[in-house]
């Protein structure tokens, strides 16, 4: 099954997220990664308003957590501490219905 990173982020140092955000995404397309929402538009319809809001999908749970824990995310993340508030959680999809 497919999993997807959705994170929630209020950005604090545009600069040094802006380095985040370039170490990234080469890590997350390593890992089987594709961006499907990348800080476009939203509406804040119960929780936590946080104006930067990402989904990105994996080919497996597995693969999603191999990419955070990776040491080439890792170090990119290393840019956004302190330089961001953020959530993130990995969920896996549910399958499609049989027919």
């Amino acid at each position: 099954m497919t999993a997807l990173w959705i994170a929630h982020v209020t950005v604090t140092d545009a600069d040094a997220y802006g380095r985040y955000a370039k170490e990234a995404g080469p890590a997350i397309a390593a890992h089987g990664g594709v961006f499907l929402a990348r800080g476009g538009r939203y509406q804040q319809m119960e929780g936590n308003d946080r104006a930067r809001n990402v989904v990105a999908r994996f080919p497996s749970f597995e693969a999603a957590v191999a990419c955070y824990n990776s040491s080439e995310y890792q170090a990119a993340l290393d840019h956004a501490r302190g330089a961001s508030e953020r959530d993130l959680v990995i969920v896996e999809e549910t399958p499609p219905p049989a027919e």
